[in-house]
């Protein structure tokens, strides 16, 4: 089969967001949060962690520390104690720390809306910074993360790329700015439900099975 022109891929990105829209009409961030400060730390304890345990954890952190100040003037070593079941509770604790404190001084405790400006805080990466700017300030975003890489992969929508940069940028040519956001959150919720990691892939009740590139390779 011929490689797909960039004009044909995007006509086969709507018909995908299309298809998924109407199977996952409500899907949304997993991560738990009523505040922008907070889903910079959920995000971060969500590395190698699922986002169900990130949910229950931050529970108790927000107990002891509800707001941004209390967190930045907690040490390290006692954000550790809390956040340690989610794993890498070293690094994880140093970065949320030096995070809240960088909040605090330089931008009021406020999340900025810049992109730029939250890949310069520690721990945020493009994935989180992302998420950030779609889902708190409504902003164009493509989270590239597992189930974004795999599935985009299989449905060829991107061919062969497997670098969470390069999947973003292949997606951005192709899918309208204002989808991105949504999309990606609804292929978090079909690749736990349908288009799976562990096991073979269900295509047998997935809504894209006979226009999948790879339908279950």
């Amino acid at each position: 089969m011929p490689a797909k022109t960039e004009e044909q891929k995007k006509m086969f990105a709507l018909e995908i967001i299309e298809r998924l829209k109407k199977e996952y009409p409500d899907a949304d961030c997993t991560l738990d949060y009523d505040e922008a400060w907070k889903l910079l730390v959920s995000v971060r304890l969500a590395a190698q962690c699922t986002d169900a345990r990130v949910n229950v954890v931050v529970e108790k952190l927000y107990e002891k520390y509800p707001d941004v100040d209390a967190l930045a003037a907690a040490t390290p070593e006692e954000i550790e104690e809390i956040v340690k079941p989610c794993g890498l509770g070293k690094s994880k604790a140093r970065d949320i720390s030096a995070c809240m404190r960088i909040l605090r001084d330089t931008y009021g405790g406020k999340v900025p809306d810049d992109f730029d400006l939250l890949l310069k805080l520690p721990g945020v990466g493009r994935k989180s910074a992302n998420l950030i700017m779609g889902d708190v300030f409504g902003k164009p975003a493509i989270v590239t993360d597992t189930h974004c890489i795999r599935l985009t992969n299989r449905m060829g929508l991107v061919d062969g790329i497997k670098e969470p940069k390069k999947v973003e940028m292949a997606l951005w040519k192709i899918i309208p700015p204002q989808e991105g956001n949504e999309f990606c959150h609804r292929l978090v919720y079909h690749g736990r439900a349908v288009c799976t990691a562990r096991t073979m892939p269900y295509c047998e009740k997935c809504c894209l099975t006979d226009i999948c590139e790879k339908n279950g390779v």
